[in-house]
């Protein structure tokens, strides 16, 4: 780990940052307790890291700082090297997260939050997410979009309940149609539909229904083993080209579902 160069690094990028709601501070940027704040690990801790001290990160204290201090995709690949892990795989240029709604998600603490692109490749996601759903940028391949997994990787629907799964089936049939109409680039959205249409009979049969439409409001249902069944309801926020979108998740019934930060 390069000590001195990454405390370098986080200082400088925290000066870049402008502070929200605080106009009377006279030194520049975030203070080290917003970004430890944003990346939910402790002000000593970032400290250290600051003061040339302490133990490596984890890569996935590693993602967090990167999401704390918005980085982009090379400062994010830069941080990794400073600290001495190998970088996620590149991801398209076209991929790269809406500054907008990163700015957004970033706001958001007690609901989950993600940002996907119209293929449901899922670019980010706040912790609370994580701890609802798991890491869903792990994939690789047709299996980074949601909708591909939900047909094709029967693990996928471990998570919800059987009574939601008709509509959710319908609801990502029809929104492959109409993210296929989005993509700049069809080859992708044309090889996972063919994919599917050959290899899924239920999303062949959902195929010829002809529905098409995006996801603005949507509701659904989770099993979680910390919290057991949670109904939530989904707002879409679209980024201004319509081609990124991010999901806030608000549960029904005053579920709380801080216990899944401590699980």
């Amino acid at each position: 780990m390069k000590r001195e160069e990454l405390a370098d690094f986080l200082r400088n990028r925290r000066a870049a940052l402008a502070p929200v709601g605080r106009t009377t501070r006279r030194t520049r940027g975030l203070r080290r307790e917003d970004v430890a704040e944003r990346a939910y690990i402790s002000i000593d801790y970032y400290t250290r890291l600051e003061q040339r001290r302490g133990p490596r990160p984890s890569p996935e204290v590693v993602s967090a700082l990167s999401q704390a201090l918005e980085l982009t995709t090379d400062e994010r690949d830069h941080l990794y090297h400073l600290i001495g892990h190998h970088p996620p795989q590149q991801a398209l240029e076209f991929d790269d997260v809406d500054p907008g709604l990163r700015r957004v998600l970033n706001a958001l603490d007690g609901n989950p939050a993600m940002i996907i692109s119209n293929l449901a490749h899922t670019l980010l996601q706040n912790r609370m997410c994580l701890a609802l759903f798991g890491d869903l940028t792990r994939y690789t391949g047709l299996a980074r979009s949601g909708y591909f997994r939900w047909f094709m990787m029967p693990e996928e629907r471990r998570l919800y309940p059987a009574d939601v799964h008709a509509a959710q089936s319908a609801t990502f049939a029809a929104s492959v149609r109409a993210a296929a109409d989005l993509e700049l680039d069809p080859a992708e959205a044309e090889h996972m539909i063919a994919t599917l249409r050959s290899r899924s009979p239920e999303f062949r049969e959902l195929w010829e229904n002809h529905e098409v439409r995006l996801c603005r409001q949507e509701t659904t249902s989770l099993v979680h083993p910390a919290v057991g069944r949670v109904d939530l309801d989904c707002e879409v926020v679209f980024s201004h080209d319509r081609r990124q979108r991010m999901l806030v998740f608000t549960p029904r019934g005053g579920t709380d579902l801080r216990p899944l930060l401590t699980a």
